[in-house]
Parts: C-alpha cells; structure tokens; sequence
C-alpha cells in the first residue's frame, strides 16, 4: 500500500551537513510524515514531523539544527540536518502516516544508517 525509499545517510565529521529524503509510492493519499530514529540500545525517538499542510515539530534534541520539509506533489519529505554531532549517529527510518479511512496507520522504510564522527 505504501512503500517509503530512504537515500541521503552517511557518515560525516561533527560539524557538517547532510540531507535525508524518502520518496513515498502509495495508492492512496499520505497525511503526516516524519522522521524517526534509533540509536543501538536506544528506543525510536522521533526526530522531525510534518503534516500535509507543512505544520512541523522536533524533537528536542534538534531544534536549531533539523528542518523538515515535504513536497506533496512527489509525495517526498526531506531532513536537512546542520551541526551534526556524534549523538546524532543513529538508523533514521522515514515514517509515513494515513489517519483515517482504508489503509491508515503508520509504514515505515528500511532506514538509512547517520553516522557522526568526533
């Protein structure tokens, strides 16, 4: 029903830049994405959210440094992430959301390994 496509992980040096997308194929019409990550020993933490209508929110931890964006029309979100530092170093999975009617719920991708190095 939906299939999410992550590119964009990597590893990197504190300091810098990279930026995440996920491109999302689906029959039906996606309300919220967002991105969400794990550290090994770690619970999935969310990172970043945006509804259809471009409403945002952060986790904590990077406010400042994340933006979020998504363009409808290519059904892609994407995670512009600045001042990476080593606990940034985690598997981001993009996360896709239908709220209501046939198919809602959450999917997930296959996740894209950040890695930050000191």
């Amino acid at each position: 029903q939906v299939q999410l496509v992550e590119s964009g992980g990597g590893l990197v040096q504190a300091g810098e830049s990279l930026r995440l997308s996920c491109a999302a194929s689906s029959i039906f019409r996606i309300d919220d994405m967002g991105w969400y990550r794990q550290a090994p020993g770690e619970r999935r933490e969310l990172v970043a959210g945006i509804t259809r209508g471009g409403n945002t929110n952060y986790g904590e931890s990077v406010k400042g440094r994340f933006t979020i964006s998504r363009d409808n029309a290519k059904n892609t979100v994407y995670l512009q992430m600045t001042s990476l530092k080593p606990e940034d170093t985690a598997v981001y999975y993009c996360n896709a959301r239908k709220i209501t009617g046939w198919g809602s719920g959450d999917y997930w991708g296959q996740g894209t390994q950040v890695s930050v190095s000191s």
